[in-house]
């Protein structure tokens, strides 16, 4: 007879079902994440201005996603890590996993909150961040990393969650404290009149009010795996298998938050039209992130389980079915955006030049969304299997390094916004390519069948 652990239709149930199962509350949840920048967005834009939209969503952004991606890569270490011997029914290593990963986020919480606090300024200067918006910017930097320790904790509970299959508590908890997040934003920024300042603190006191339901959440599980607040701790077994893992997957998630700072310090060059376009165009685009980035962990918990649990086949046909299922879904936001991004946009902002560089961004990138599909979906179900180094390393070369390379030559000789667009389809083929060879040889060598 099963133990409780072990009964688990993600290594026993149809696949594609499972997978689905596992990504709508994933998508959802990432839905109401993203509520919480695009709700901010929305607020400043339509209330305070299109030069405190541009705070909020252009150089600013990029450096708080710079640290969070960093951390939430890391944090996959830890999801492979209960994945793994949650499939296979290792309490007492699932356990202590869960004590170390909570103890790793909050100090990685008060590390990150330090280093925001201190480097924002200059970074936000290299960014050539331009003037109108700095202080803004500068002011909803500095709140936001002062509530990093909750913002963390959270993603890494949250991932916990999903690493035993259960993804649907994350999604609640997202739907109250984006909730809170409206509500605050209103009385903040509206009621109060208190503009960026407001709208990072209804954000920073939204995101604390979610770990602490995430952290109760985990401290009721069943008995022999329970979160005890008094127990939290780290063990080195644990901390050096979250690092093997989760060092180079964030290593692998900074390389794209740096590549697209890049790509934000020349787009600031072209103005405030054109930064506040772009933001508005990156809270479009994050529909497709969210649906990407949500099969992208359903196929690592996936992967991981069943690897963990030895169900080789089973790995095969989802990666399969799961890069199906994507390829599809990319296709239908592209044909959605195409015709209705103009409305999308118009949430932002009322400004007719900044409508109208947005769309222009909408039709040169949506038609490429498509080719970016292997790298998410391979480089989860490597992650999945514990392959994190080379995966980091192909979108480190085929992401940074291209990426760089090309804006450093081009944009001096062809100084348009369409040269530094080119840059994420030119990289999207690119990796696309290397993951779909690397993943191929790498099942094949490890008679994955």
């Amino acid at each position: 007879m099963k133990s409780k652990i072990q009964e688990n239709g993600i290594t026993e149930g149809v696949i594609w079902k499972q997978l689905l199962l596992f990504f709508f509350p994933l998508l959802l949840g990432t839905f109401f994440q993203q509520l919480y920048n695009t709700v901010d967005a929305v607020i400043v834009g339509r209330f305070v201005g299109k030069e405190a939209l541009a705070a909020v969503g252009g150089a600013a952004a990029m450096i708080v996603n710079l640290f969070v991606g960093f951390f939430t890569g890391v944090s996959t270490g830890a999801t492979v890590t209960i994945s793994q011997f949650y499939g296979g029914g290792a309490k007492k290593q699932v356990r202590e996993a869960i004590h170390t990963a909570i103890a790793v986020s909050a100090a990685a919480g008060v590390a990150i909150m330090a280093a925001g606090l201190v480097c924002a300024p200059a970074a936000l200067r290299w960014m050539n961040t331009p003037p109108e918006t700095m202080a803004d910017s500068i002011i909803y930097i500095r709140v936001y990393f002062c509530g990093m320790v909750g913002n963390l904790v959270y993603n890494m509970g949250a991932g916990i969650l999903r690493a035993m299959g259960d993804s649907k508590r994350p999604l609640y908890f997202l739907i109250a404290s984006c909730l809170v997040n409206i509500v605050l934003d209103i009385f903040f920024v509206i009621a109060l009149g208190m503009g960026v300042l407001g709208v990072a603190l209804a954000t920073i006191l939204s995101q604390l009010f979610s770990a602490a339901l995430v952290c109760i959440s985990l401290s009721r599980l069943e008995e022999e795996i329970r979160m005890r607040f008094k127990e939290i701790r780290f063990h080195g077994w644990v901390v050096k298998r979250i690092l093997a893992i989760g060092l180079p997957a964030g290593a692998q998630t900074l390389t794209y938050s740096l590549s697209n700072m890049i790509v934000q310090a020349d787009v600031n060059y072209f103005g405030t039209s054109t930064v506040a376009a772009w933001t508005a165009y990156s809270k479009v685009d994050a529909v497709f992130w969210m649906v990407v980035s949500s099969f992208g962990v359903s196929v690592t918990t996936f992967v991981g389980q069943n690897y963990g649990a030895g169900y080789f086949s089973r790995v095969r046909k989802g990666v399969r079915q799961c890069l199906l299922m994507k390829a599809a879904t990319s296709l239908v936001i592209t044909v959605i955006l195409l015709p209705g991004g103009k409305y999308l946009l118009g949430l932002f902002t009322k400004d007719q030049e900044v409508l109208t560089i947005g769309m222009e961004m909408i039709r040169f990138l949506a038609p490429f969304y498509i080719t970016y599909v292997c790298v998410e979906i391979f480089s989860g179900a490597l992650r999945g299997m514990g392959d994190a180094l080379i995966p980091m390393l192909l979108s480190f070369g085929g992401i940074c390094i291209l990426r760089s390379g090309w804006l450093l030559a081009a944009v001096p000789v062809w100084n348009h916004m369409k040269t530094v667009m080119f840059s994420y389809p030119l990289t999207w083929v690119t990796t696309s390519v290397l993951f779909a060879v690397y993943y191929s040889y790498y099942v094949k060598k490890r008679k994955i069948v």
